[in-house]
């Protein structure tokens, strides 16, 4: 049997608040680490794909392809944006009580969307494509109820700071269920995919159970209707924003498939896949950090707080730019085959890659509205981002072709994080960027395009490799000075989780 670590008695204090550390933190230090965890699970799953791709036949692989799309919507409608409003109500409530409750209202609306996609299958089932009792479709809706206990329970020990239950649960159900997965598919003779969704099943069924022994969900505070009122309240919104940002980040390729055709559509994919890493790991540091943004209570304390770890990641972001545009075109060589024309697709990259400032920005302003709980600000702004990356997509796809598809969804991502800036509300401010760290975004923007014009020849790619290497040691200084508070101007440096201590002489003042 599976046991999990125990947790250092140190790290999750009896009593108190287990965000509230005693020694001071930086985003930039040990709450990076949740950010690592899940970057791991990217990686895993990044080596897997190319596996995958060689053990199963081009029909099963395209069906399991199919199949974890279908199975991220199904996700996002079952957590509801629980994983998010509990953080907050844990926040506000300075205790587990509503969190926990939340754990348990999440798993039964999971169980309940579960029950109605296995009797509604036979209905949308074929129209997605797959056979009607379909073990890879069977096993994917079963994923769902086991899949949205990890996110909730991860959320739950992300904002009790519990790094090592938090580490375990997740690289157990990545690649744990991966690993399984690959056994069964080698092991059981059928090249199906169905055998590897069930190897992914069995893994994420005993991380839940695991998960639920950690966190304890408040099963009697179910009947709590006003937590459940207000967890919904927080969440249903942020599920929709959920769901158009799944729509912004998939319609470039629909519009790629109908206009250019299945070839295109798969370059691009491999072009994203490279560009869209800052994007990713953006995205994994949004939901890492929001338990810390969210603990600060005082809001002028808090936007600064936010405007230190959008400096801090700026900065970081510069030579994560340049190293992703000088690598791009030997990564490119290495997992395209020569009839995708690899050369080609570097510009598609380095635009996909600069969807990552805008994104950046977003995330700094999503953070303050999250805390503030206008979460209804984010699903409008993300449908608007989605609608016009589509529209864009029809326009200039035909015109540009894969740049042209690049450029709306960096375009989509600026639109979002607009919408975010408009809907802050009167009186709260985020600190601009300072002048210099701004001009230094541009000056390495501009560097990166001008190595678009570089030779394209064996010699050019291990100059342009090299420098690119040359990009670690710059990130590792950049990420040194966030650590130590040097962000640019921010205070990303101190403490995003005041002390126990703080929190009460604070309240004393005010008293």
């Amino acid at each position: 049997m599976v046991s999990a670590p125990a947790e250092d008695p140190a790290q999750v204090p009896s009593g108190q608040d287990a965000a509230e550390g005693d020694g001071p933190s930086s985003l930039f230090g040990r709450d990076l680490l949740y950010v690592g965890v899940l970057g791991v699970q990217l990686l895993s799953a990044v080596v897997v794909s190319p596996v995958l791709a060689y053990l199963l036949p081009p029909e099963q692989f395209g069906q399991l392809s199919s199949a974890i799309a279908l199975h991220q919507v199904l996700v996002i409608l079952a957590v509801m944006g629980l994983d998010q409003s509990l953080i907050l109500l844990r926040a506000e409530a300075g205790g587990d009580a509503p969190a926990r409750a939340l754990v348990g209202v999440g798993l039964l609306g999971a169980v309940l969307l579960t029950v109605i996609a296995f009797l509604t299958q036979p209905l949308w089932g074929p129209a997605l494509g797959f056979d009607q009792g379909a073990r890879i479709l069977v096993v994917t809706v079963a994923w769902t109820p086991f899949a949205a206990g990890v996110l909730l329970v991860s959320a739950m020990l992300l904002s009790q700071d519990r790094l090592r239950a938090f580490a375990f649960i997740n690289i157990f159900a990545g690649i744990g269920g991966q690993v399984l997965g690959l056994a069964i598919l080698v092991l059981g003779g059928e090249r199906d995919a169905g055998h590897y969704a069930e190897g992914n099943l069995v893994a994420l069924a005993v991380t839940v159970v695991i998960g639920l022994l950690l966190v304890r969900p408040g099963w009697r505070g179910v009947a709590a209707l006003e937590v459940s009122r207000r967890g919904l309240q927080l969440g249903i919104p942020l599920m929709i924003s959920g769901l158009a940002i799944y729509v912004l980040n998939a319609g470039d390729r629909l519009v790629i498939l109908k206009l250019m055709g299945p070839a295109d559509a798969g370059r691009y994919q491999i072009a994203y896949t490279i560009g869209n890493v800052a994007v990713l790991l953006l995205s994994m540091t949004d939901g890492a950090w929001l338990p810390r943004i969210a603990a600060v209570r005082d809001q002028v304390e808090r936007s600064q707080v936010v405007a230190g770890a959008r400096n801090g990641l700026l900065k970081l972001m510069l030579p994560v730019l340049l190293g992703i545009t000088l690598g791009a075109p030997l990564g490119l060589r290495i997992v395209a085959p020569p009839d995708y024309r690899p050369g080609d697709l570097l510009p598609v990259v380095f635009v996909v890659a600069l969807a990552a400032f805008p994104v950046l920005i977003g995330i700094a302003s999503h953070w303050v509205l999250v805390t503030l709980g206008r979460t209804r600000n984010l699903a409008v702004s993300a449908i608007a981002a989605a609608v016009v990356n589509v529209g864009l997509n029809v326009v200039l796809v035909p015109v540009w072709g894969l740049v042209g598809a690049a450029a709306a969804t960096a375009a989509a991502f600026a639109v979002q994080a607009l919408g975010h800036q408009l809907a802050l509300p009167a009186g709260v401010r985020i600190p601009r960027t300072p002048p210099r760290l701004a001009l230094a975004v541009l000056a390495v923007v501009g560097l990166s395009a001008a190595t678009l014009w570089l030779p394209d020849s064996p010699a050019s790619l291990g100059v342009r490799f090299g420098l690119a290497v040359l990009c670690l040691p710059w990130l590792l200084v950049q990420l040194r000075a966030a650590r130590n508070g040097d962000s640019g101007g921010g205070v990303a440096g101190r403490d995003a989780r005041p002390s126990g201590r703080h929190r009460r002489g604070r309240r004393a003042a005010t008293d």
